[in-house]
C-alpha cells in the first residue's frame, strides 16, 4: 500500500538572523525582511494543514494514513475523518464517514 504524505507536517527550523550593521541599509533592511517573511511562510502552511477545533489543533488523517501508534507514543492526538461507527474507547476502524478524534494507547488508534 502506498504511503500518503498529503497530511504530514513538514518540520522547519528558525532562520540564522543577520547580524545587524553598525549602519543600517534599506538593501540590510530588505533581506531581512526576505528571511522573515521566508520563515513565517512556512509557518503559515504548517498551520493550514491544522484544524482548529475548541481551541485545540489536530492534524486530519484518514484512518489509513495515521502514523503507527506505536511509533507516534501513547497519548498522541489526531483527528480522522472516515470512521466507521466509533464507540469512544474503542480501536478506530476505517469505512465510513464520520470524523471524530482519536489517541494513541501506545499499540492501537482508539477514538476519544
Amino acid at each position: 500500500m502506498a504511503t500518503n504524505y498529503a497530511n504530514r507536517l513538514v518540520p522547519f527550523v528558525a532562520p540564522a538572523l543577520p547580524v545587524s550593521p553598525q549602519d543600517y541599509a534599506a538593501r540590510d533592511f530588505d533581506k531581512f525582511n526576505s528571511i522573515l517573511r521566508l520563515y513565517f511562510n512556512q509557518v503559515d502552511n504548517v498551520t493550514r494543514r491544522l484544524v482548529v477545533d475548541n481551541n485545540t489543533m489536530y492534524a486530519v488523517y484518514t484512518v489509513a494514513t495515521l502514523p503507527s501508534a506505536v511509533t507516534s507514543g501513547k497519548g498522541t492526538r489526531a483527528f480522522v475523518s472516515d470512521a466507521l461507527s466509533p464507540t469512544f474507547g474503542a480501536t478506530v476502524v476505517t469505512g465510513g464517514a464520520v470524523a471524530t478524534p482519536v489517541y494513541s494507547d501506545g499499540t492501537n488508534w482508539k477514538v476519544g
